[in-house]
């Protein structure tokens, strides 16, 4: 399996701005314009007059930047577009009906159909599902039609209103009625999320301090396997005998929750830094600086002289670096996890990391491009399954799991829709997570919560590594066999085959 080029990993940074919904607004209201009044921008004069009118719109592009509207929140964005309608009685339905459709041009035939058959081989007929997925979608992408609507409709309503007056003169503008209304509508927003916006997860407020590290590692090696977006009621459906084995001979917790916003980079980076966003920097999969601003596992290993490898896509090149082996995205959906399993055998013969993450995206990929609630996603997840037996399997034979402890888990759900994930809607924000080895309790379920955030000090824990710099999650201790029991058991063969 070929790893991500460096042009795969510029365009997926490229595709970030266009697929992340703050960077899509303001990308998608100047690209309208601009094409709104192609035909003008020969003229200097009204060059002048549209960016001088664009100034004029700026403060509402700024509060909209600044302010998701999350979920429900979204619906009140309607309220300041019908103000605008109220108070300047203004509305260019060419420019909107040109919006609008280039809007939906975009996300149903660009995105959901030649993107995604081009780099997934989705059929070319995906946009007869598309729309209704985009018209569901609740997370913080460009594709959430319900918030990008009233959002770009405002926006470019008092941009092109600003255009027409500007051009009588500044002097018919009044520039305090604009004003009045920019603090209107920052004072809404501000009430609104301060009052309503109340699902994010708590953050733990210390470091990780409920247990020392042992003085030897418990364990030779910890794998990981993220099966990226495996939302956790559908993988309950799911025919996975082997995956439900392992819980069922492990310890499962239950309750174990994902960090704010759910998307994908910002989760891996949570999950091996142990901290959150406003600590270790990533905030999105548009990553501004590339790099965290703390410690990862990977570096917690390095002081004591072991290693670890991530296998997984270019865009966690942006947050982890260099610990990161990656895999190209642009490949048919139904081979990629059975790739990335023969590139994650690979790795394990030749670099024989002590912690070895892989992670599988087919499932993830399948939500994004037709949806959770259907049929194909669940087939995705029941592959992965079979998938992973045959690795752990494979793993044995080779001896690597002699002395190890699996961890399966999603870094992620995924909401209804085009695959959502973001905001936390239902769906996302409880994930699968269980440990199995002869280090790990048998058969034992945890149902306090926890947060993804303890994965990289229970790794560390395990390994014998520190914990990293700024991790705050707490060891997954309840998980982990009292040390006489472990001396006892340590050398038994563990993993055999699931009958």
């Amino acid at each position: 399996m070929k790893k991500a080029s460096k042009v795969e990993k510029v365009a997926a940074r490229c595709w970030n701005l266009l697929n992340e919904g703050k960077p899509f607004t303001p990308i998608f209201v100047i690209g309208t314009m601009v094409l709104y009044h192609l035909t003008d921008l020969g003229n200097v004069e009204n060059v002048k007059q549209l960016l001088s009118s664009f100034l004029l719109m700026l403060p509402l592009l700024v509060i909209y930047y600044i302010y998701d509207y999350p979920l429900f929140l979204r619906n009140y964005l309607w309220i300041p577009y019908v103000g605008f309608l109220i108070i300047w009685r203004f509305a260019d339905l060419s420019l909107i009906a040109l919006a609008i459709g280039l809007y939906f041009f975009f996300t149903v035939f660009f995105w959901g159909t030649l993107y995604y058959h081009l780099r997934i081989g989705t059929t070319w007929w995906n946009f007869t599902r598309f729309w209704k997925l985009v018209l569901k979608n609740s997370d913080s992408t460009s594709g959430n039609a319900q918030e990008q609507l009233p959002k770009f409709l405002l926006l470019l309503s008092i941009w092109q209103y600003a255009y027409e007056q500007i051009e009588g003169g500044w002097q018919t503008l009044n520039i305090a009625s604009f004003v009045m209304y920019y603090t209107g509508v920052f004072l809404f927003s501000f009430v609104l999320h301060k009052q309503l916006f109340d699902w994010k997860p708590n953050v733990i407020p210390t470091y990780t301090n409920n247990v020392d590290i042992p003085a030897r590692a418990l364990n030779d090696k910890v794998i990981v396997i993220v099966i990226d977006g495996m939302r956790k009621d559908r993988f309950e459906q799911a025919n996975a005998p082997f995956l439900k084995s392992l819980r069922k001979n492990g310890t499962e917790f239950t309750q174990m929750e994902t960090v704010y916003p759910a998307r994908t980079v910002v989760c891996f980076t949570s999950m091996f830094t142990g901290t959150y966003p406003f600590e270790h920097g990533i905030k999105s999969n548009m990553v501004w600086k590339l790099g965290i601003k703390v410690e990862s596992i990977f570096d917690s290993l390095r002081k004591v002289g072991k290693t670890g490898r991530l296998l997984g896509i270019a865009h966690l090149v942006d947050s982890l670096g260099d610990d990161v082996e990656t895999v190209t995205a642009v490949m048919h959906n139904d081979v990629a996890d059975r790739n990335i399993i023969e590139r994650a055998k690979l790795i394990m013969k030749e670099q024989d990391p002590d912690l070895f993450v892989v992670q599988l995206i087919a499932t993830d990929q399948t939500g994004h491009s037709r949806g959770v609630l259907y049929d194909e996603y669940i087939q995705k997840i029941e592959e992965a399954d079979a998938l992973i037996q045959e690795y752990v399997e494979w793993l044995e034979e080779q001896g690597k799991l002699k002395n190890a402890t699996l961890i399966i888990c999603a870094d992620h759900g995924q909401a209804d829709g085009i695959g959502g994930h973001g905001h936390l809607d239902e769906g996302e924000r409880y994930v699968p997570f269980f440990m199995y080895g002869p280090a790990i309790e048998r058969g034992k379920r945890i149902d306090e919560k926890q947060s993804l955030v303890s994965l990289a000090p229970t790794i560390a824990y395990l390994l014998g590594a520190p914990y990293p710099s700024h991790s705050r999650g707490p060891v997954l201790i309840e998980a982990i066999r009292k040390r006489e029991q472990h001396e006892e058991t340590k050398s038994d063969r563990v993993f055999t085959r699931v009958q």
